[in-house]
């Protein structure tokens, strides 16, 4: 059974959670800031859905605009998970014309949201709960997953099919966009990463060797500090997509941490956040056809 409800109902939702939540990701719980709404914003309608996969069953929220066929994208979530804050960017990103499935990456071991008020992932309980989520989603997961998601999303009569697909991830979310992208090439024409970490490793299934086998275009947005800790892992990007003959727009986002972008992280820098999504909308507006 699908939840629907409205634009206007889930702002309310929103609301209501971030109040009595007192926010869901990082450090200091803070409240989810209201992005912008775009410029001439579609109507937009969002359901709480429920995806078979081989594993099981995964909790996701669907929103797309009232009307009309579009673009679909999947958004993989940062290690906190889907949460009040990624349906506020899925709404935003609906209303500028794309169908969005944000999933619980974390659907094998816990509903989302999977936080309590208060909690955040620098407590150490918190981190070493969330640990076994992690270790339960293995690289062979991720792309079975990314399978049935891609799946989904044009099984919607709300996605057009003759358009492709593209996918987002944070943090964590980033290694899933290339997986994805990798596993299903022939419908995957774009991939944005923010603040990713771990495309680059030492072992046989690292996801920059995936690279060759993908056909969509990129953007990969770097926390400064998180290309302090790994200065060569841009080159190395940089260097597998120029082999692959794929456009991928690299770059650092001066003054920005890792978790710059989510609104709810307390390192949410609006400025380069905004500048982030509009590199994003102009990737899928060139890559998406």
């Amino acid at each position: 059974m699908c939840d629907e409800h409205t634009a206007d109902d889930n702002e309310a939702y929103l609301a209501g959670v971030s109040r009595r939540q007192f926010g869901v990701m990082t450090g200091a719980m803070g409240l989810t800031m209201l992005l912008p709404t775009p410029a001439n914003a579609a109507v937009i309608k969002g359901r709480d859905v429920s995806i078979t996969t081989p594993d099981g069953k995964a909790d996701a929220y669907f929103v797309a605009p009232a009307t009309g066929k579009h673009p679909g994208v999947l958004v993989w979530p940062d290690i906190m998970g889907l949460r009040p804050a990624f349906r506020q960017m899925a709404d935003r990103l609906a209303q500028s014309g794309y169908a969005v499935l944000v999933v619980n990456q974390f659907y094998r071991s816990t509903k989302a949201p999977f936080l309590k008020p208060g909690e955040s992932y620098d407590q150490p309980e918190v981190k070493s709960r969330i640990a076994p989520f992690r270790e339960a989603l293995t690289s062979e997961g991720t792309v079975r997953d990314a399978k049935a998601f891609t799946a989904f999303l044009d099984a919607q009569p709300q996605v057009d099919r003759k358009r492709g697909l593209a996918t987002t991830g944070y943090c964590m979310g980033g290694p899933m966009v290339m997986r994805t992208a990798a596993a299903v090439p022939n419908r995957i024409r774009a991939g944005a990463t923010f603040h990713g970490g771990g495309f680059v490793t030492d072992k046989p299934d690292s996801p920059h060797l995936l690279i060759p086998q993908m056909k969509a275009q990129y953007l990969i947005a770097i926390a400064a500090n998180d290309d302090a800790r790994s200065p060569t892992e841009k080159d190395t990007l940089r260097t597998a997509f120029a082999a692959a003959k794929l456009p991928a727009e690299i770059e650092v986002y001066a003054g920005t941490m890792h978790g710059w972008c989510p609104p709810d992280s307390k390192v949410y820098n609006p400025v380069q956040a905004d500048k982030a999504w509009a590199r994003m909308l102009a990737l899928f507006d060139k890559a998406l056809v």
